[in-house]
């Protein structure tokens, strides 16, 4: 059950899942899943949900054209100043500076933000429905249904 717990951190590590959720979930109190989370995995579930929400930062700070507020709030947390200090704290440098220093190794240019934004909110379901393949000579002239 404690697996099934820090599997749900891990896939929706952005959303506010209480930890009481967790706990409920895992058929365990909230006092008791933190002393069992924290004796299987070596950290309370709050912390390991931090660890995981500055890592998919790291990666997009790495790889998205997006400012430090976006993907504060993209990766979950609510407040940008509790997001530079919790990255500071686990990473050893602030967001921009592990920007700055991503960049100056280099790598592959970076993902423009919108299609980042895309990928996390899926698309819209008229886009992503298939549709049969039409060609020029079926379709429609332009501004006539």
């Amino acid at each position: 059950m404690l697996r099934r717990a820090r599997d749900r951190i891990d896939r929706d590590y952005a959303e506010q899942i209480g930890i009481p959720a967790l706990a409920a979930g895992a058929g365990y109190s909230r006092e008791h899943f933190i002393r069992a989370f924290r004796a299987a995995y070596g950290e309370t579930p709050g912390r390991y949900r931090t660890r995981r929400r500055v890592e998919r930062a790291c990666e997009l700070l790495r790889s998205a054209n997006l400012t430090v507020t976006e993907i504060c709030l993209l990766v979950g947390f609510t407040s940008l100043g509790t997001f530079s200090a919790r990255f500071t704290e686990i990473t050893g440098m602030s967001p921009t500076g592990y920007r700055r220093r991503a960049a100056e190794q280099g790598g592959p240019p970076p993902i423009p933000g919108c299609f980042v934004l895309m990928w996390r909110t899926g698309l819209p379901a008229s886009l992503a429905a298939p549709r049969e393949h039409v060609t020029s000579r079926e379709a429609p002239p332009l501004g006539r249904p």
